[in-house]
């Protein structure tokens, strides 16, 4: 065959499926790192051909460069169910699934696609070390999801403890009125020679009604209770900062020439 026939059989292919020269062309760009540009050519190749693994997986690529995790989800879950495809395509999709859902913190979706990656290729120490970084982290956040639950049930125990001392103590404020009043019949009984203690008696009486509103009933000091909640949002705030993080230990390699 002539050089012109081959240039001519090379063109009504390239004719016939424009989705690959349209990709080629994305990737050129995404090389570039013009990743706005190279997106819309992939889904145009997409409107080419809605089959296309390549168009499909490169645009999830694009996505999740300018963090877009969504789509870039939506379209790897749909490259990696591609059947039709080989064992190694497919765990590269499910490794960058993967990374998707992890940068939206969706841990357990991101574990699963991990270990679908592992099952078609075993070999990938990447998608090892990730599996076994979100793995640790998922088994980080139930922890400290327990301490907190514990640390709630540690404080309603406490409060209502509280509750039941002020059923106590207000039987000891009954009582101390009865003894008032009784104290007052006497002072009464007791004529004008009684009256120049009366007015001392009254404030010693004040003042120990005043100390005893001061004074925790039972249980937790007012104060206590406040650093045992500032310390739950510490666990809390601790607990975010490992999910903010956690974006960066991932591995997110780079993307395939097709």
């Amino acid at each position: 065959m002539c050089i012109a026939a081959i240039l001519c059989v090379a063109q009504a292919a390239g004719q016939n499926m424009p989705e690959r020269s349209l990709v080629r062309k994305g990737n050129r760009h995404f090389a570039k790192e013009r990743y706005d540009r190279s997106a819309d050519l992939y889904r145009r190749a997409l409107e080419c051909d809605s089959a296309s693994f390549e168009a499909a997986y490169d645009l999830a690529g694009a996505m999740i460069r300018t963090e877009r995790y969504d789509e870039a989800e939506r379209l790897l879950a749909s490259a990696a169910a591609d059947s039709l495809r080989s064992d190694a395509d497919r765990a590269e999709a499910y490794y960058n699934l993967g990374n998707a859902q992890f940068a939206q913190q969706k841990l357990q979706e991101a574990l699963r696609s991990y270990r679908r990656s592992l099952t078609l290729n075993p070999d990938d120490m990447e998608a090892k070390y990730n599996y076994a970084y979100t793995k640790k982290l998922l088994e980080n956040q139930d922890r400290n999801q327990d301490q907190q639950q514990d640390q709630n049930q540690d404080q309603d125990q406490n409060q209502d403890e509280q509750n039941q001392g002020g059923g106590d103590n207000g039987g000891d404020r009954d009582q101390n009125q009865d003894e008032d009043k009784d104290g007052d019949d006497d002072k009464n009984d007791g004529g004008a020679d009684d009256n120049d203690g009366q007015g001392d008696d009254d404030k010693d009486d004040k003042g120990d009604d005043s100390e005893g509103k001061g004074r925790p009933r039972s249980g937790m000091s007012e104060q206590q209770q406040q650093q045992l909640l500032d310390a739950i949002q510490a666990q809390e705030d601790k607990t975010q900062e490992k999910l903010d993080e956690k974006a960066k230990g991932v591995v997110v390699r780079g993307r395939k020439n097709w």
